[in-house]
């Protein structure tokens, strides 16, 4: 299940580095979003033109090919960061203290190894996409109108360096509260009654907001 959870920061040279990541990671996530509405914008192109005009877009399906692993990947370690990936967390969310960092730090070094994988495997396919002895126009394109292939699939292994870099800081940062029992700059999972509190704070901050924006 998606369980909400709490990250934590302090002046901690290892919660400076969280916060730098945080900023490109938000980046990748916004592309992904602004990639989502593109599609949807082109969606609606190409059924108006074909309704109207019998017409539509000319390699709408290789647009589509083209910004999936854009849509797909570029916001994953954005989530990472914040916990709000899907799992099943009935055990994890029972424990508590140093029993519960050790659990995160070990499923986290197991997912960061199979992530320096998936780069390396990634990266390779990548460069058989590429392949940088041939022309351009020779190497792997899609099938309609013949886009290059080789963008989209470097943005995996983009995705996952970046993803990889973050499960790093987390698994230093499960280190850090195993021995410190303080847990900086990694997600903790948080009870629903907290949820609610938190959720209905910032309800209330807003409607605050909107009420100080309506009597200017």
């Amino acid at each position: 299940m998606a369980g909400a959870a709490n990250v934590t920061t302090d002046t901690s040279v290892l919660s400076r580095l969280d916060q730098q990541l945080l900023k490109a990671e938000r980046v990748l996530a916004l592309c992904s979003g602004l990639a989502v509405f593109g599609l949807m914008v082109l969606a609606v192109v190409s059924v108006s033109g074909r309704n109207f005009f019998n017409a539509p877009v000319p390699g709408y399906v290789d647009y589509i090919e083209q910004a999936m692993p854009l849509i797909a990947f570029m916001g994953v370690a954005y989530t990472q960061r914040d916990g709000g990936h899907i799992r099943m967390d009935m055990l994890v969310g029972a424990l508590k203290g140093r029993l519960l960092y050790a659990v995160e730090l070990i499923t986290t070094l197991l997912i960061l190894i199979l992530m320096v994988l998936l780069v390396w495997g990634t990266w390779a396919h990548f460069q058989r996409s590429f392949d940088f002895g041939s022309p351009m126009w020779s190497r792997d394109s899609s099938m309609d109108i013949a886009l290059p292939i080789w963008p989209a699939k470097l943005l995996a292994p983009v995705a996952f360096s970046v993803l990889s870099v973050r499960l790093a800081l987390q698994v230093w940062g499960y280190g850090r509260a195993v021995l410190t029992g303080h847990a900086v700059a990694v997600p903790l999972p948080i009870d629903a009654a907290t949820a609610a509190a938190l959720e209905a704070k910032a309800v209330e901050a807003n409607d605050r907001k909107e009420a100080a924006h309506g009597t200017d």
